[in-house]
């Protein structure tokens, strides 16, 4: 009888235990339950985000810091992790982070396959060329021009496949590259001619660079940054699209876009653009 009452307890000591894991693992599949988070930002890209020998810098890592402490988790809490172009929906699928905020459109294409919060900020493509170049100055004076295409961007898509505002579809001769700072070595050795991409990854590049290159700015798309989810995460992204409104009431987003772009004379809307809802 007593072997048998210590087998009951420890059955229910075993079906407690089941329980709480369970609890536990709920309350972990939201990043808005989250003690701890890991997020995916850029490592390449100056004034968004640049790895430094004192840690990653720019304003997608400071928007970052703070959605994460609106959600309840403090900066030691935060792990950075490097998300290029072409692994951010891997990284958001496979659970490598939490979130991705590195320059992360919203587009229909990518809906299918990630959350999205936001856009906390919509900024516009524009083409990066050298500072004695005269020959580019339009979206239509790229034709038969070299054009850094990033692996898993579609900035040079908008261009030769034509989904801009001009709806013009230019043949250029693309150069493959894993990421923007590889496009700018290809920029400075002249191997290319030109890198076109949202104008706040251009404007970090013109202020670390220097005189030698320009924006042309001839802007022919509208970029909505959004912060990537985990697919499904809607409590999640809605708990984030609060601290995206709270951001923007309380001064920061129009400080922290000064912070980084201020130099660079990059135009801010002070209104929160409006969020694209958490379906």
């Amino acid at each position: 009888m007593r072997v048998r009452r210590i087998g009951v307890a420890l059955a229910g000591v075993a079906a407690v235990g089941m329980a709480l894991t369970g609890c536990s693992e709920k309350k972990a599949s939201s990043v808005a339950d989250k003690d701890k988070l890991i997020i995916g930002v850029k490592y390449d890209q100056p004034s968004l985000g640049l790895k430094t020998t004192s840690g990653v810098e720019g304003i997608d890592v400071d928007v970052a810091k703070y959605i994460a402490k609106k959600l309840g988790v403090a900066e030691k809490d935060i792990e950075f992790k490097e998300a290029r172009s072409a692994n951010r929906e891997t990284f958001l699928q496979n659970g490598t982070v939490d979130m991705i905020i590195a320059t992360y459109s919203i587009t229909e294409a990518r809906k299918p396959k990630v959350t999205f919060a936001g856009p906390w900020v919509i900024t516009h493509q524009d083409i990066m060329i050298r500072s004695d170049d005269t020959s580019i100055k339009d979206l239509a004076s790229l034709k038969g021009k070299k054009l850094c295409a990033v692996s898993g961007s579609n900035s040079w898509k908008n261009i030769t496949e034509g989904p801009n505002k001009l709806n013009l579809k230019v043949a250029t001769e693309t150069v493959p590259a894993q990421g923007y700072d590889e496009c700018m070595t290809k920029l400075k050795g002249k191997s290319i001619d030109a890198i076109s991409t949202d104008a706040t990854i251009l404007a970090g590049f013109v202020n670390r660079e220097g005189s030698s290159f320009k924006v042309a700015n001839a802007a022919f798309t509208d970029e909505k940054y959004g912060v990537g989810l985990k697919k499904g995460d809607t409590k999640g992204c809605e708990a984030i699209n609060k601290a995206i409104a709270d951001m923007y009431k309380d001064g920061t987003a129009q400080q922290l876009w000064t912070k980084w772009f201020g130099k660079a004379n990059l135009p801010f809307e002070t209104a929160q653009p409006p969020a694209e809802g958490c379906a």
